[in-house]
């Protein structure tokens, strides 16, 4: 199926190309072991099993493939195409009978933080990191500079960290003024010097413009420099006041848990106007239309009935609904260990994948290992079952 999906994507000419159900059986054992592209391939040479799965009938010793393969594999199907690999994993429980109609009656959504592998962002660090990325690139470039402020730069930004932590704030911020001052200076001396600068230089020397002119309250600020698609999110955590990354849109099965449905969304929309994305992902994947939506009370505003799916909040009491009704919306909370899964086991704590693409494909990636263990352990209960017999 993944080769029908996917051959349009790979050209006749040029070095044949590495078997697509090793490539996605890779990243299926990725994301369900939590483990990097580096040491899914390492472990795929010493594991049999996951050699069987990834489409090989005798024992390899040799490794099949170099890790940057999975790099560039990814960027080839992106994260439209990214969605049958999700897709697939729910076929599979439909064809083992762990998924039927009966459990899209009820499903429910949620959104969480897939934060980025980023340093926390501070204004001084990351104006002496621009500055340092400047130097490099006018020095690769034969840009001449007045100074590159190697030495006065790092010390200033030492110092400001030390005279923070003593409390000694007007001083802190007289060496962060330092900081900024020498980014200007050599931000300026590349202009003056290159005025018609290479693409790769022109969007370092935007991304300095705007790390130069955002000011502390401002909106839509920059807060990495290697991912510049990083927001600040707040999601009233009393352990994490503010988390930096995207929003992801989770659906879960109220009866077993299966995900159903996972997107990462940029620009930090309100959770309420998500769900429509939510259920019309959910009738594409699984090819069942959601009958009921349990969410949260940050989903006000959405009508009681989004096509033919009814939305229930959970601000209902348990006197205005009989015992049964009550079942499920107690059932709405257990969406948030599926998330805790999703991101302790599967690899959405933190987003290593570049890009905005590298986000939705993460996202869907962490969503196929969790559904996949799910597939494994149903398996193994079978042949449990079967062995007492």
């Amino acid at each position: 199926m993944f080769e029908n999906k996917f051959g349009t994507l790979y050209a006749d000419r040029g070095r044949p190309a590495l078997p697509t159900r090793l490539m996605v059986g890779l990243h299926y054992l990725k994301h369900a072991f939590d483990e990097s592209d580096e040491s899914v391939v390492a472990r795929l040479l010493e594991n049999p099993y996951w050699q069987y799965f990834c489409g090989f009938e005798f024992f390899i010793h040799r490794l099949p493939l170099d890790p940057s393969s999975l790099v560039r594999w990814r960027k080839r199907i992106g994260p439209k195409q990214m969605e049958q690999l999700l897709a697939e994993t729910l076929e599979a429980a439909k064809r083992e009978e762990h998924l039927a109609e009966q459990h899209m009656e009820r499903v429910n959504v949620d959104t969480t933080v897939q934060e980025k592998a980023i340093a926390y962002p501070t204004d001084a660090r990351l104006q002496h990191k621009a500055r340092v990325l400047l130097v490099k690139a006018a020095k690769q470039r034969g840009i001449p500079l007045r100074q590159s402020y190697l030495r006065l730069g790092k010390r200033a930004l030492i110092m400001s960290a030390r005279y923070a932590h003593a409390r000694q704030m007007r001083r802190a911020r007289a060496e962060q003024k330092k900081v900024k001052n020498y980014l200007g200076r050599v931000y300026r001396n590349i202009l003056r010097n290159c005025p018609q600068p290479d693409k790769e230089l022109a969007e370092r020397l935007s991304l300095t413009q705007r790390l130069l002119t955002q000011k502390r309250h401002d909106k839509n600020k920059l807060y990495s420099l290697h991912a510049p698609e990083v927001e600040c999110i707040s999601k009233g955590k009393a352990h994490r006041k503010y988390e930096f990354g995207c929003k992801v849109s989770v659906a879960t099965t109220s009866k077993d848990n299966w995900i159903v449905g996972v997107e990462a969304l940029h620009d930090n929309p309100f959770d309420g106007h998500t769900l429509k994305g939510a259920l019309q992902q959910i009738k594409r994947l699984a090819g069942w239309e959601a009958q009921n939506a349990y969410c949260d009370k940050g989903y006000k505003g959405n009508p009681k009935q989004l096509g033919n799916t009814a939305v229930h909040l959970a601000s209902k009491r348990k006197s205005s609904m009989p015992p049964s009704e009550w079942r499920w919306f107690k059932r709405r909370s257990a969406i948030e260990p599926v998330i805790g899964h999703m991101k302790q086991d599967n690899r959405m704590d933190r987003n290593y994948l570049k890009g905005t693409d590298g986000d939705k494909m993460n996202a869907i990636l962490a969503a196929c290992g969790f559904n996949l263990r799910k597939l494994l352990r149903a398996t193994l209960w079978f042949l449990f079952k079967e062995l007492e017999r």
